[in-house]
């Protein structure tokens, strides 16, 4: 398992640890990554997910799940992260169209 947000894409950086004697080691800076379950509003479903505190936090910002894989850059999400984005983009865009063609009137 990779030591990756699958939201953010924050990951492991590196860098010096300095002892008293400015003596340099390289050491791991690791990301406060959490196992979270999130619930998808548009998907009516609970998913599983890695990611860190400060994701966590800006997915509850933003509105929840949905509302944050909308706004998110494909770039920065994991493979099943882009999944969950594109079934979210399906569903509200048959949700939208089933709403146009109800309030149509016939003619």
């Amino acid at each position: 398992m990779a030591r990756r947000c699958e939201l953010t894409g924050k990951a492991v950086l590196t860098g010096n640890r300095v002892s008293h004697a400015n003596r340099k080691t390289k050491r791991r800076f690791l990301p406060n990554l959490c196992n979270v379950t999130l619930e998808s509003e548009a998907l009516k479903k609970r998913v599983r997910l890695t990611i860190s505190a400060a994701a966590l936090r800006s997915v509850e910002h933003r509105g929840g799940l949905d509302a944050f894989l909308t706004k998110a850059r494909a770039e920065e999400l994991s493979l099943k992260a882009k999944r969950l984005k594109r079934e979210i983009a399906k569903t509200q865009q048959g949700a939208k169209t089933q709403q146009g063609s109800e309030a149509r009137p016939a003619s």
